[in-house]
């Protein structure tokens, strides 16, 4: 790769990094526009980067583009929400029961350390972040790569539908709740027993968040 083909690229990461980092925070809200101008000017990029950056965004399921219309972040339905749900439920289940007696806990105890550090400074993003990392590290227990990297690639499209809710929920819920919720799953992911698990993923609050949560913005 050329050094031009190596700034070029590099432009691209940092358009992708940044726009990522706004959709999934919740600072842009689904449907938003995004506009091609504002955006280079903002990134201080040029369009060739741009569009390509926005092209890979869409393969993730967080942009979508609009004939004559441009680019938007992507928006869910309720239907699509719901469904999301469901095929994670479906990967997570399957991974519990392939998971080792003995589980490697390393994973989650690191996405768990994240998680509290960033309750402590209000970072949404990171919270966010470790949130998606956590449950990843749950699933990648079962041993199937494939699987795991499918279920990141739900998790990444359901993060997209939490951004805004988290942001609002922290104006009445304790920070701490999603904490101790995380960390009772990993009390029981400890003791290698799947039914446990299956147990304490039904309590995890993830379906009646869903249920109350869902149509605060979903058009």
């Amino acid at each position: 790769m050329s050094d031009e083909e190596l700034a070029a690229y590099s432009l691209v990461e940092l358009a992708v990094d940044r726009l990522r980092r706004d959709i999934l925070s919740g600072r842009t809200d689904p449907g938003e526009r995004l506009v091609e101008e504002q955006l280079t000017r903002r990134l201080g990029i040029s369009r060739a980067p741009l569009r390509e950056a926005m092209r890979l965004l869409a393969q993730q399921g967080l942009v979508e583009h609009i004939p004559r219309r441009g680019a938007r972040v992507a928006t869910l339905s309720d239907d699509d929400v719901r469904e999301l749900y469901e095929v994670r439920d479906v990967l997570e289940r399957h991974a519990i029961t392939t998971m080792p007696a003995t589980p490697d806990l390393t994973g989650l105890r690191a996405a768990l350390d994240v998680m509290r550090k960033a309750t402590e400074t209000d970072d949404r993003l990171e919270l966010a972040n470790a949130h998606r990392r956590f449950h990843t590290e749950v699933v990648r227990l079962g041993g199937n790569r494939q699987l795991t990297e499918l279920y990141e690639s739900i998790l990444v499209r359901i993060q997209l539908y939490m951004a805004v809710n988290m942001r609002r929920e922290a104006e009445t819920a304790r920070a701490e709740d999603g904490v101790r919720r995380h960390e009772q799953l990993f009390a029981a992911v400890e003791t290698g027993d799947a039914e446990a698990v299956r147990a304490t993923l039904g309590r995890h609050g993830a379906r009646t968040y869903l249920t109350k949560q869902t149509r605060t913005y979903l058009t």
